[in-house]
């Protein structure tokens, strides 16, 4: 296996748990530790406070990297040569 397969596995494996921990901070119907966090942040008028947008866009991020990195991992993972 290439460096470079490894890289590929340990940002993979990176995305894997911070994918698992960002979408349990997520907040169901006004409960959860994003509310926990920054409950007495107002709201804006979508009904979503600042902290409920930026855990969006970082789960969101880290949804993107595991999906790249687990195409990469089809082409370029050969286990056992």
């Amino acid at each position: 296996m290439t460096v470079f397969a490894y890289i590929v596995i340990a940002i993979h494996s990176i995305c894997a748990i911070g994918l698992i921990l960002f979408v349990l901070l997520h907040s169901g119907k006004g409960t959860g530790l994003s509310s926990m966090l920054g409950g007495a942040v107002p709201t804006t008028s979508s009904g979503s406070g600042i902290i409920e947008k930026n855990l969006d866009r970082i789960t969101v991020g880290f949804a993107a990297g595991y999906a790249v990195t687990a195409l990469l991992l089809m082409i370029i993972y050969r286990p056992g040569l």
